[in-house]
């Protein structure tokens, strides 16, 4: 019986080592059959890759600045007197020669007749005094007068003929101030409102008061300031070479008018690091008003060979910038580059990339370098046209 005890003993003890062994294996088995169809499911990450854009490109620079026009003249009485009339409507357009006011002319014409009479009278005494001064050099041939005589002849002509020029001189000077009191436009353009109205006395001179005023209407001129390196890069030595320049307002989202540099000044501002420019536009239609606040950018340089990409593609590490480029086998590689500036929505790249190359645009999260990926190519252009506002 007890022998019978033992064997039955080491049998199960047998069954239960096979039975262990047998699980162990089989759990292994399992982990590893597991494993294996884990990485046949694992699904490559999803992202979006744009082909880089390669094209010919001017480089722009954005300012703010203010409409200037190009003569504003305060028009001011050159002689004095009433205010007869007032000859424009406020803000209306005029034309460079247009009688703006009248000043009262009937002192100054009575001037003028005054000044004629004078002439007049000094013409008269210039001609008795010549023709006895000829008598005078006719008598002197034989002595029939005194040298004495004959000289203040001679000297009475002269006198006469200066009195004569002082005359028609004065003549002139009323004529002058007659037409003064008709106060014309200097320059065609604008005219502000009317600021004596008819009635009032002013007196002439630059302490006089301004009557209106007249601005340009087109061209007109936007000034606005820029950084030095700027001026180094783009406007230093143009050779007279055009400079294109756009303007937007500020109910604008793009840029509606298009002109150019008209000149940059001559010295810069070493407080604020920036030296003036002045564009100039053309506003035949008069929408363009002096004062108004406009947007600029700055065309400069030549135009060159560039590649650019959507900023959602651009990746940042550290003090580096990085892109995800998508190769032919679709893996992903890191790339460092360097960039530029902003164009047309579109960020420059100076180094980094090739013409033709794809990188992630979307998904940028979901991609790590050297592993596959499954792209969707979209296009750059309508990546950025997504989130850029309507022009």
């Amino acid at each position: 019986m007890t022998a019978i005890r033992k064997r039955l003993s080491v049998a199960l003890g047998a069954l239960l080592v096979v039975g262990g062994a047998a699980g162990i294996a089989t759990y292994h088995g399992h982990e590893a059959v597991a494993a294996a169809h884990a990485d046949a499911v694992a699904p490559a990450a999803e992202v979006d890759v744009a082909t880089v854009i390669s094209r010919t490109i001017t480089e722009w620079q954005s300012y703010s600045g203010r409409l200037q026009a190009v003569d504003r003249v305060d028009i001011r009485p050159l002689v004095s007197g009433r205010i007869a009339s007032v000859n424009f409507r406020d803000g209306s357009l005029v034309k460079k020669g247009d009688t703006l006011l009248t000043i009262d002319p009937a002192p100054y014409q009575a001037e003028v007749e005054r000044a004629s009479a004078q002439v007049a009278a000094a013409d008269a005494r210039a001609a008795y005094a010549s023709t006895d001064a000829a008598r005078a050099e006719r008598l002197i041939s034989t002595n029939a007068i005194a040298r004495r005589d004959h000289d203040e002849k001679m000297n009475g002509s002269r006198e006469a003929q200066a009195n004569l020029k002082a005359a028609r001189a004065a003549l002139s000077a009323a004529r002058i101030n007659l037409a003064y009191t008709n106060v014309v436009a200097p320059v065609s353009g604008r005219v502000s409102r009317a600021e004596l109205t008819v009635g009032n006395v002013v007196n002439a001179g630059a302490s006089g008061p301004v009557l209106t005023t007249v601005v340009s209407v087109s061209p007109i001129y936007a000034s606005f300031d820029v950084d030095e390196q700027t001026y180094l890069r783009y406007l230093r030595g143009d050779n007279g070479a055009t400079i294109p320049v756009a303007l937007g307002l500020a109910d604008e989202s793009g840029y509606s008018q298009k002109g150019v540099v008209d000149s940059v000044d001559n010295q810069l501002d070493t407080v604020s690091g920036t030296i003036r420019v002045r564009a100039r536009f053309d506003n035949a239609d008069g929408s363009l008003v002096p004062g108004l606040y406009a947007r600029l950018k700055v065309g400069g340089g030549r135009p060159h060979e560039a590649i650019l990409i959507d900023d959602a593609a651009v990746g940042t590490d550290q003090a580096k910038k990085y892109v995800l480029v998508v190769d032919e086998g679709n893996k992903v590689q890191y790339r460092e580059v360097l960039l530029g500036d902003l164009h047309e929505g579109l960020r420059i790249v100076t180094s980094g990339l090739k013409p033709g190359e794809r990188v992630v645009v979307h998904g940028v999260q979901r991609a790590r370098p050297n592993e596959v990926v499954k792209p969707t190519s979209v296009d750059m252009s309508a990546v950025v046209a997504a989130v850029l506002p309507s022009a």
